[in-house]
Order: structure tokens, then C-alpha cells, then sequence
């Protein structure tokens, strides 16, 4: 009887004695973090500006698609041969050059992006590295990653001006 007391004892003395461990967390989505940030805006800027003739173009040749096809549905019954296959051939031909045009802009949007994005990944790692030692957190975890979180463990806001700061 001596034995099972004394192991209880031990057994509860060793709960009571386990250090309650406060694990300090932080939500960060890091994408709105850098995308809200002054340098991502001018870099949005920049880019706009350098492909708005293609955008201009695009949207130009989105219209007359739209008119031929509109044409061939509304005229295609009362066409010649030689007319409906000339208007399927533009048809074709623009559609085509919509979707190079899409690709390049496309193209030109991601480069832009992770360009962006290796330039900024060194000063977002400093703001973060900032906002943990200030607030003394031991974990920084993806906003997508989490299923719920109330507004005080949310660092974006705070990560984002520091970035600013750092530029």
C-alpha cells in the first residue's frame, strides 16, 4: 500500500511540476504583407505602364472578335462561301493573335512578380525577424494555414510598415 501511495505521490508531484509551456503565436500572410507594401504599388505602377500598349492591344482585338463573331451569327445564314470563310479566317487569325498577345502580357506579369519577389524576400525576412523579437513570438504561422484566429495575433499590418521602412 506504501508502494502505490508513494508512486501516486511521485506520479502527481511530477504533473505539478511539468512547466506550463505559453507557446506565443503570430498569424502573417505574407503575400498581402509585400503586395500592400509602397514598393510592390510602384512596382504594380511600373509594370502597367510598360504593357499598357499590349493591354490597349488586347482589348482592341477582344472587340473585333466580338464583332465578327457577332457578324457571322447574325449574317452567317445570308453569306457567300467565299464571305463566311473569309470571316472564319479573321476570326482564326485574331483569335490567335488575342492568345499570343494574353500569353505575353501573362508572361510579362509573372516576370515581373518573382522578380519582385527575390528582390523583396531579404527585407521581408528582416520585417518579420523585427516584429518577432518585438513582440517576442515563438511562432510565425500562414494566415491560409490557419483554420480560425482573432485580430490580435494578425502581424501583417505591423510587418508590412516595417517593410516600408526597410525601403
Amino acid at each position: 500500500m506504501r508502494k502505490i501511495a508513494g508512486v501516486l505521490g511521485l506520479g502527481l508531484l511530477t504533473m505539478v511540476s511539468v512547466p506550463a509551456m505559453a507557446t506565443e503565436v503570430g498569424v502573417l500572410d505574407w503575400r498581402e504583407a509585400l503586395m500592400s507594401s509602397n514598393s510592390a504599388q510602384a512596382s504594380m505602377n511600373q509594370l502597367k505602364n510598360r504593357i499598357s500598349s499590349q493591354q490597349q492591344q488586347a482589348e482592341s482585338l477582344s472587340q473585333e472578335l466580338q464583332q465578327l463573331q457577332q457578324r457571322l451569327q447574325k449574317d452567317g445564314d445570308v453569306m457567300s462561301e467565299s464571305e463566311r470563310n473569309s470571316v472564319t479566317q479573321q476570326l482564326r487569325q485574331k483569335g490567335g493573335q488575342f492568345q499570343q498577345l494574353r500569353g505575353q502580357i501573362s508572361q510579362a506579369q509573372q516576370q515581373a512578380e518573382q522578380q519582385y519577389l527575390k528582390g523583396a524576400k531579404p527585407k521581408l525576412d528582416q520585417a518579420i525577424q523585427r516584429v518577432v523579437d518585438e513582440h517576442d513570438l515563438d511562432m510565425v504561422v500562414d494566415r491560409d494555414a490557419v483554420v480560425y484566429s482573432g485580430d490580435s495575433l494578425d502581424i501583417t499590418p505591423e510587418v508590412t510598415k516595417i517593410f516600408n521602412s526597410l525601403n
